[in-house]
């Protein structure tokens, strides 16, 4: 199974929509097939598997990361096929929660009179697939805030210039962050500040092409803005009774969301977002979307890059929060991972459960 994780880590940048999958068949210690899913719409991993296993794949045991599909979507039943296969033995890591799978796959495995077994290495599964769970099981997407902070906890001068409070090997890092996501979101005042690109500076074959958000709930982004140049798939969300009478989103497209209290309902672009298959949300953006989504308790990760230097009381905040009114309302997080990225340190950081 450890083996068929690692090959479902290939698909890391490349399945979305869909979950990243592994699949190694064996007899024993021996291995006779593997495969992995690449892309939507292309085979599964046990496909692959089960072509390089061939005759051998029968009476053989089938290691899966993720319940194998019951159902006719873009491809066919991987159920199906490993009942036709002969296999003796399916192991799987976790079940599906898709509604259309979740437990027929196994169900038909059993039907056939193959041995299923679940749970083995069930947590790696899902944190591989933490998006997807979370898409289907919450009905949102899993929402990943990227910060970049000097040691005095400053984001930016008051100016606004931030370029560059990382070095280039934390820069490259977020590339892969960005990759790995269904979309990347950001607010309209980081687009006048900053003019990002919003997009992943990797070879096109090795990467879906994230979707890119910008919450611009009154239509400011101005015409030259690098979010309207068409080199990416791009989404502008607004309130209804905003008009735009010009051609500077002919390249993009548009959706009106609720408002809530002078801002755009974050709870529902998460629904828009997660209904359309979005399943890791990378947010890149100011204080003020970052610390709503903070405020409203939507944000899963924080993933922090902090640099060896300080930028003094009158650079800007890393978020902005409501004023607490004692210590034990406090946003608390747990340290999920720690490493240094050239001469910076990245923090994953997730919200700490509430006694």
């Amino acid at each position: 199974m450890a083996r068929a994780l690692e090959l479902a880590e290939r698909g890391l940048f490349t399945t979305q929509p869909n979950p990243r999958v592994g699949c190694v068949i064996a007899h024993g210690e021996e291995v006779v097939g593997q495969g992995w899913h690449r892309r939507a719409g292309e085979p599964h991993a046990e496909v692959f598997a089960l072509r390089e296993a061939g005759e051998r794949a029968r009476g053989a045991t089938a290691y899966v990361t993720l319940e194998p599909c019951a159902h006719h979507g873009r491809t066919p039943p991987c159920a199906d096929a490993l009942v036709a296969a002969g296999v003796a033995r399916v192991v799987i890591a976790t079940e599906d929660p898709f509604p259309q799978v979740a437990g027929r796959g196994i169900a038909t495995l059993r039907d056939a009179g193959i041995v299923v077994d679940s749970g083995l290495m069930c947590e790696a599964a899902r944190e591989l697939n933490i998006g997807f769970f979370s898409r289907i099981e919450r009905g949102r997407p899993f929402v990943r805030v990227k910060l970049a902070m000097s040691l005095d906890g400053r984001t930016a001068l008051a100016g606004g210039d931030s370029k560059w409070i990382t070095g280039e090997a934390a820069r490259a890092d977020v590339q892969r962050w960005r990759a790995r996501s269904s979309a990347i979101l950001t607010g309209s005042g980081t687009v006048l500040a900053d003019n990002p690109r919003l997009t992943v500076r990797l070879p096109d074959e090795l990467h879906v092409p994230p979707l890119r958000v910008v919450l611009d709930r009154r239509l400011r982004t101005p015409a030259g803005s690098h979010v309207l140049d068409g080199a990416a798939p791009t989404l502008l969300l607004h309130v209804a009774d905003t008009a735009c009478a010009d051609d500077r989103f002919a390249q993009v497209e548009r959706v009106a969301v609720a408002g809530q209290g002078g801002a755009l309902d974050l709870g529902a672009v998460l629904t828009l977002l997660a209904e359309r298959g979005c399943n890791e949300l990378h947010v890149e953006a100011g204080p003020t979307l970052c610390g709503a989504l903070f405020a409203a308790g939507l944000v899963d990760e924080l993933l922090l890059y902090i640099a060896p230097l300080l930028l003094g009381d009158s650079a800007r905040p890393l978020l902005q929060l409501p004023a607490l009114a004692d210590m034990a309302a406090r946003w608390q997080l747990q340290t999920v991972d720690r490493r240094a990225v050239g001469d910076d340190l990245r923090l994953r950081l997730q919200p700490r459960a509430m006694p």
